[in-house]
Formats: structure tokens, sequence, C-alpha cells
């Protein structure tokens, strides 16, 4: 049962910092984020990177939450958590993919 509250706590927390460091990035960390650094100087000109990274960090914060409740959830069902936490996080990650397949058009 440690184990995998341990697991969920440290994806929660991993998932919460990069998204932190992300949003408060200033645009500097677009050059993380794929697909973008492989576009022209001029085609990059049309992004604003600084809002940008601000919404990719929000996103990244919210993928957090799934594995909170999964931490909750290993504490009175051991195992159980893991896995809903990461359907949750699945979840949340195909929604992403196809929010940018249709922004990208």
């Amino acid at each position: 049962m440690v184990f995998y509250v341990l697991f969920d706590t440290a994806m929660a927390a991993m998932m919460f910092v990069m998204g932190f460091l992300f949003y408060k990035s200033n645009g500097k960390a677009a050059r993380f984020l794929s697909g973008y650094t492989m576009k022209t100087a001029q085609a990059r000109k049309k992004y604003d990177e600084v809002q940008m990274c601000r919404n990719y960090g929000k996103r990244m914060m919210a993928m957090a939450i799934p594995f909170l409740i999964g931490a909750a959830i290993d504490m009175q069902f051991a195992g159980a958590g893991c896995l809903v936490a990461w359907g949750l996080w699945l979840v949340q990650f195909i929604f992403l993919l196809i929010e940018r397949h249709r922004t990208e058009r």
C-alpha cells in the first residue's frame, strides 16, 4: 500500500512541478514543446510563447490531480488507485492531443 501511495504522490509532484516551471518560464519553455521547434522562425513569430507556456503549465498542473485522487484511493484499496490515476491521466492526455490537433489547423 505504501509503495502505491508514494508512487502516486511522486507522480503528482513531478507533474505539478513541471507545470509550474512551464507556467513561470515567460515563454522560454516553448522549446520543450514537441513540434514547436520544428517550425520556422517566421512561423513561430505568430505564436504568443508566454501565453502558450502558461496554458501548457496549467494543463500539466491539472494532470497532477488524477495522481492525488489515486493516492487517496490507494490508502483504502492498494493498487486500485494507481490504475484509476493512470486511466484518468490517459483521458486528459487524449483530450490534450485532440485539442492540439484542432488548433494546429
